[in-house]
């Protein structure tokens, strides 16, 4: 990473209008077309991709970087493109150890495709070990999917969806099918995203009516349940390590709000502005202490992803504890970043009133807080009795 150098990809110019544009898209409820334009244009949909195929051929270390600086300027710009990623850099695990399957996505990527993230469904909280999708095999090799996936960000726009469904009419059944369809008639996308925060991500609610994946596009068939398969182990690693990211992009954003906030605030009382008074300091400082945890442990697990380090029982762990950590870590610094910044903060028109809204959205991502506290007690304390 010697020579990586964020700007070269996110120059400050296309940051500076993405964060322009975030909160028109906050307050109308819309997606950032012209954010994704410009990025596709900049080729940011393949920095995962290897340079033979046409990628910029980025770790995901440094794709990491990225999204922190990407999240800085839009949150939800950083967090719809997060899923395309996701799929991008699962694609990138499978090639880096030797596994086929997932060149598709890496070419379709490089041509401009963009790809979404259809593994979400109400109330079930097995998440990647079990769906509620019917997966009807064609006879073909391909499969139908029928059912109902929510939090499909990039709902408008996307031309590829990643999913999960359950082949119960197998022999060998049941088994979990990853595969990716295509937008077609069977495919109907809500317009039900209307929210507290993260409003451009347009993550809505996509109804699935047999809708086809080609064998060629069938990835996998494991079975149900913890499994330690590629496809679970490329999209949790992938899924948790740039989910903190966004995050901790925000509260890095939510500092230099404070800082700037403290630098510019004068007291009527001392006629000294709010960064000499000692309880602002503290306050700044302790919200620095917090923030400065995150990036190495991003960057610590994101290289093992990257050099395919053997944690064994403990990836599962780490990874959710490094999501739940960035998730209460960048809630708590905007909260602080709040209180510096005093009312004004409380008006929709400042930023950080969007930036409060926005790092809620953390909770209800995959591991949730009793998920990463479960994991993490199995990998210390072994499982539960029966």
């Amino acid at each position: 990473m010697s020579q990586f150098d964020p700007a070269a990809f996110l120059p400050d110019d296309l940051l500076e209008r993405i964060r322009e544009r975030a909160p028109i898209h906050d307050r109308e409820n819309t997606f950032p077309q012209k954010d994704l334009d410009e990025l596709r244009d900049a080729g940011y949909l393949s920095i995962l991709v290897p340079a033979e195929r046409g990628g910029a051929g980025l770790s995901l270390a440094e794709a990491a970087i990225l999204q922190q600086r990407l999240a800085g300027a839009a949150p939800a710009t950083a967090l719809a493109i997060n899923m395309h990623l996701v799929w991008t850099g699962v694609a990138k695990v499978f090639s880096d150890r030797g596994v086929p399957g997932l060149e598709f996505v890496q070419d379709g990527a490089v041509a401009g495709e963009v790809f979404a993230f259809g593994i979400s469904e109400g109330g079930n909280d097995l998440v990647l070990f079990g769906s509620d999708t019917d997966a009807v095999p064609d006879g073909a090799g391909g499969y139908a999917f029928t059912g109902t996936k929510i939090f499909t960000s990039l709902a408008p726009v996307w031309t590829r969806l990643g999913l999960h469904g359950l082949d119960t009419t197998s022999a060998d059944g049941p088994k979990l099918v990853f595969a990716f369809i295509e937008r077609t008639d069977a495919v109907v996308t809500g317009d039900d995203w209307d929210t507290l925060g993260m409003r451009a991500t347009q993550s809505r609610t996509t109804r699935l009516n047999g809708a086809v994946a080609d064998a060629a596009h069938v990835v996998r068939r494991i079975d149900p349940g913890p499994n330690p398969d590629p496809i679970v182990f490329g999209i949790f690693s992938v899924f948790e390590i740039l989910l903190a990211s966004v995050y901790t992009g925000i509260a890095r954003r939510a500092l230099e709000l404070a800082v700037l906030t403290a630098g510019t605030r004068r007291s009527k009382k001392t006629g000294a502005t709010y960064s000499q008074d000692p309880d602002i300091r503290w306050r700044i400082a302790d919200m620095a202490l917090a923030y400065d945890a995150l990036p190495p442990q991003i960057a610590a697990l994101a290289r093992d992803v990257d050099e395919r380090v053997d944690n064994g029982a403990q990836w599962f762990s780490l990874l959710s504890g490094v999501k739940h950590r960035a998730i209460t870590m960048a809630k708590q610094v905007v909260d602080q970043a709040m209180l510096v910044a005093g009312g004004g903060s409380y008006f929709s028109s400042n930023e950080l009133s969007r930036l409060y809204r926005d790092v809620l959205a953390g909770a209800f991502h995959p591991s949730d807080p009793e998920s990463a506290h479960a994991t993490a007690a199995s990998a210390w304390l072994g499982p539960l009795e029966p």
